[in-house]
């Protein structure tokens, strides 16, 4: 698959997370987090789960061991990142939340530096902090003073940091993007509702009222978004990835102005422009100077 193919998958799985954003702020009026995305996740690993069983039957590897400890850190790091941003989203704001959420760009070069030994591109060192300030000038440059929520979505960034590193390099060593992306769907799933029912009141009158929030996570956000993050990370970097998949943000304010009749602030416009800056520059620049290079040698 062509880079330029990739990076156009990994745009639409953003679209998908940012449409998700107010379906999972109003499923928390009914509903626990763990209740929330327990059965989110169920619903997309069943319906991804026959195309990862075909993948994984046409690809013929057999994962090594320690393979299976990164799938195993992959699988919890979802479902702690999950957790703690669906929890934060019961008293923090959507601005707050998509702003926090999106910080993650910071984590992601960190982990691939410092756990796989791999130092990103110089530009994305640039690009990550722009990326920052672009998500930042898109909340209106008016987030809130921190409280609990806050935090807890702050800590799901750091998890999310090591899902998009985790992913990208067990994707692109596997070639089982599905097969892994149904893993982690089933796993988070099954540990959600096991403590849903041990720490929250499961109810059939509050999944009945938030049934259409998880049937579209279930369905848009999970089986199709993070399988579409997970093939398009075989071919990016995950630093690249990472800013690449923080335009969700943007596409929240989007469905925001769409659904609800919400507009920007003027500010928010130069956020946009500086995120789409860093976007198209962690992914041309690199390019466009590896092929200088080739043309001098």
């Amino acid at each position: 698959m062509k880079r330029s193919n990739a990076m156009l998958l990994l745009l639409l799985a953003a679209f998908f997370w940012g449409m998700a954003f107010i379906a999972q702020k109003s499923a928390m009026d009914h509903m626990g987090p763990l209740t929330f995305i327990g059965p989110r996740y169920l619903l997309g690993g069943i319906l991804v789960l026959p195309f990862a069983l075909k993948e994984y039957r046409r690809v013929n590897i057999k994962l090594s061991k320690s393979d299976l400890w990164i799938l195993t850190a992959l699988c919890f790091s979802f479902f702690l990142g999950s957790w703690l941003q669906q929890w934060g989203l019961i008293t923090t704001s959507i601005t707050n939340g998509g702003f926090i959420t999106g910080t993650y760009v910071f984590f992601v070069p960190l982990i691939q530096l410092f756990i796989f030994r791999t130092n990103p591109h110089p530009v994305t060192w640039a690009c990550a902090p722009l990326a920052v300030l672009g998500l930042y000038l898109l909340s209106g440059a008016n987030v809130n003073p921190f409280g609990v929520g806050d935090y807890l979505v702050l800590s799901s960034a750091f998890f999310w940091g090591m899902q998009v590193a985790l992913l990208g390099y067990l994707a692109a060593k596997t070639g089982l993007p599905l097969f892994i992306s149904t893993v982690c769907f089933l796993s988070a799933g099954l540990i959600a509702m096991a403590g849903a029912f041990t720490m929250e009141t499961v109810t059939l009158e509050a999944l009945q009222f938030g049934w259409v929030e998880i049937v579209y996570a279930g369905i848009f956000s999970t089986a199709i978004g993070f399988s579409l993050q997970a093939v398009g990370q075989q071919h990016v970097p995950p630093a690249n990835a990472g800013i690449i998949v923080s335009s969700e943000s943007l596409f929240a304010a989007a469905g925001g102005a769409i659904i609800f009749g919400e507009r920007l602030s003027p500010i928010g416009y130069w956020g946009i422009a500086i995120l789409f800056i860093a976007i198209v520059a962690v992914e041309s620049i690199p390019a466009f100077l590896k092929t200088r290079e080739h043309k001098t040698a």
